[in-house]
């Protein structure tokens, strides 16, 4: 049996920018998700958790950033971001939580 715990782990959390809220219309929901994991684990978690069915994963990957800021090299880390497409009729609700 798969823990709680370790289907939290691979779903960071969600990513909520304007972009994001207009593909919401089109059923696509944005996730930050663990660097590890693939598409197949990522939609078993997201159907386990949020008890919906998912059509399709899109995957893509953030690369680490330098910026510059007042004259300092600053790092800004890199992330997976995964683009979870559900079945027409279905969403997910992120304002309540998990």
């Amino acid at each position: 049996m798969i823990n709680k715990i370790s289907l939290y782990d691979k779903i960071i959390s969600p990513i909520v920018t304007e972009k994001s809220t207009n593909q919401s219309e089109q059923n696509k929901i944005v996730f930050k998700v663990n660097k590890k994991f693939n598409k197949k684990l990522i939609k078993k978690n997201i159907e386990k958790i949020f008890k919906v069915e998912v059509t399709k994963v899109n995957i893509v990957n953030k690369k680490t950033k330098v910026k510059s800021t007042r004259g300092k090299k600053v790092k800004i880390p890199g992330y997976k971001k995964a683009i979870v497409t559900l079945k027409k009729g279905q969403n997910i609700d992120l304002t309540t939580g998990i």
